[in-house]
């Protein structure tokens, strides 16, 4: 036992399937798991529910290696100016973390690597926050990220199934390893409370997706054991609007590492042995290949989180109005179905994907013309499942700036809810104001004759707001002005990557738009 190794939580925070923890337990006598609660990633703009579901996550992740008798040491501070301390005060000659693909993650990982060469520290990495290894399919493309679903399905299949994840280490794997630990260690490098950190907890809403590995696992299990749901799971037929979540709400769980997408991918296919069942896109396991698709786009493409200087996505003369925007982030638009979508994204920190098409839609090409990085921001903030790349990406594409080419294709605020709740009882749920009017009007309340808001205790431009804007006029106008953005486009790119390589439409099928 030679080795003293810093285990580098980041985004893997959990002990199944983390090739990287293994290989720092590998003939070490002495291990320190580290969190470093970083301030160029956990600001301001993290919002109260994610902070609440990583410090719930943390927490479990801290019990479950005092079952191993280790601990988790939560340092603050930059990354840069942690590590060599500890390196020096540790005495540490190893530092194993998981790959991040994320921009600034690979910038970060460089300079930690250098420091650590500097001080004689060993740095192993191992992919395991994805399917595959995402520069082996850009690699596989010519050097180039696909840029349809199509083509990325091509690529992974030649590459075969993904890795098999490997069991998380017992007390047997590491009973030649100690982590020393103080008595003053809760003080020192314990995980925070909320409080602690400065959040004023007063008016937060009940927890109902509580972080750590150890509650993504049983809800795996859980969902595994719906075996008919499960093979019979196709996205776009999930409703954005009920009561109760129609999805596996799995996705915050992924995000955060609690629980592996190879591990997921795998239940997955054990429950899909030998039974019928859906395919990709609309799977479940297309929906972990939508994930690869967008982080695999986020590495090749520069600047992918920005308009400006991102060479696959269209330009386009967005408007800035603060009103607008403010309105759309605090759920004041006037349009109940979006304004109850966005009251649940604020309180809860999830909102099913076909809500997210709704509301992206509208705060883009739909009504308010807002810029798709404006809405990048909130969603980033607000979602427990707020997934860089996931996030930049399905943005681009719901705004008809990248990937999905057919902007004439609308979402409507009144409509689309319709279909899948027509007597309004999710708008009910999450905007209680409305819940006295009747069903031909809850959509529309504005409609509603003066004597039917009197008796719903509910006025119109008083006590909830008119709608920001004519849904059918901006419609037409907002088709026109991106009809000219593309022109542009076509005009200075002749060729450009979406025409040469079919981007018009990978799988219309998986936004089940309603037009109007």
């Amino acid at each position: 036992m030679s080795h003293t190794c810093i285990h580098w939580f980041r985004k893997g925070l959990r002990l199944h399937d983390n090739p990287a923890l293994i290989a720092g337990l590998k003939d070490c006598k002495e291990l320190y798991p580290v969190f470093v609660l970083d301030p160029y990633l956990y600001n301001k703009a993290f919002g109260l529910n994610r902070w609440r579901f990583l410090i719930g996550s943390l927490r479990d992740l801290d019990c479950s290696l005092k079952k191993l008798n280790s601990r988790l040491f939560i340092v603050r501070g930059e990354p840069k100016d942690v590590f060599p301390t500890l390196f020096k005060k540790w005495k540490v000659s190893k530092l194993t973390y998981e790959y991040d693909t994320e921009p600034y993650s690979l910038s970060r990982d460089q300079t930690v690597t250098e420091l650590a060469k500097e001080h004689g520290v060993e740095v192993i990495y191992k992919v395991s926050h994805t399917l595959f290894d995402i520069n082996r399919i850009i690699e596989a493309n010519n050097g180039k990220p696909p840029l349809t679903y199509k083509r990325m399905q091509a690529i992974v299949s030649d590459l075969g199934s993904p890795k098999k994840p490997i069991p998380a280490p017992t007390v047997n794997d590491i009973k030649y390893t100690s982590t020393p630990s103080s008595k003053d260690h809760e003080e020192k490098f314990g995980v925070p409370t909320l409080d602690e950190l400065g959040h004023d907890i007063a008016s937060i809403s009940e927890e109902l997706f509580p972080g750590g590995e150890v509650e993504a696992l049983k809800r795996l299990d859980e969902h595994m054991k719906r075996t008919q749901w499960v093979c019979n799971f196709e996205k776009p037929q999930t409703s954005p609007n009920s009561l109760m979540p129609s999805t596996t709400v799995l996705s915050p769980y992924v995000t955060f590492g609690c629980l592996s997408a190879r591990t997921f991918w795998w239940r997955l296919a054990e429950v899909y042995q030998g039974k019928k069942h859906s395919s990709p896109p609309v799977s479940l396991h297309g929906q972990l290949l939508w994930r690869e698709f967008f982080y695999t786009a986020s590495l090749g493409i520069p600047n992918f989180n920005k308009m400006k200087d991102n060479p696959v996505c269209t330009q386009v003369d967005w408007d800035n109005n603060p009103e607008f925007l403010a309105a759309w982030r605090e759920a004041r638009t006037g349009f109940p179905f979006i304004d109850a979508i966005m009251t649940q994204l604020r309180t809860e920190g999830w909102i099913h994907h076909l809500a997210r098409h709704a509301v992206a839609c509208f705060l883009t090409r739909g009504d308010l013309w807002i810029s798709w990085e404006e809405g990048q921001k909130v969603f980033e903030e607000l979602l427990l499942d707020g997934d860089w790349a996931l996030n930049a990406g399905n943005w681009q594409w719901l705004s008809a700036s990248t990937f999905f080419h057919q902007f004439f294709r609308v979402y409507s605020p009144v409509a689309f809810g319709k279909k899948t709740d027509k007597t309004g009882d999710y708008i009910k749920k999450y905007l209680p104001l409305l819940k006295k009017f009747p069903p031909q009007y809850i959509y529309e309340p504005w409609k509603a004759p003066r004597s039917v808001q009197q008796a719903a205790g509910c006025i119109i431009g008083k006590d909830y707001p008119k709608p920001l804007v004519e849904h059918e006029v901006v419609r037409k106008k907002n088709i026109q002005r991106m009809t000219l953005a593309y022109a542009k486009r076509s005009a200075d790119k002749p060729e450009s990557p979406s025409k040469k390589q079919g981007l018009s439409s990978p799988v219309s099928a998986s936004l089940e738009l309603t037009l109007g």
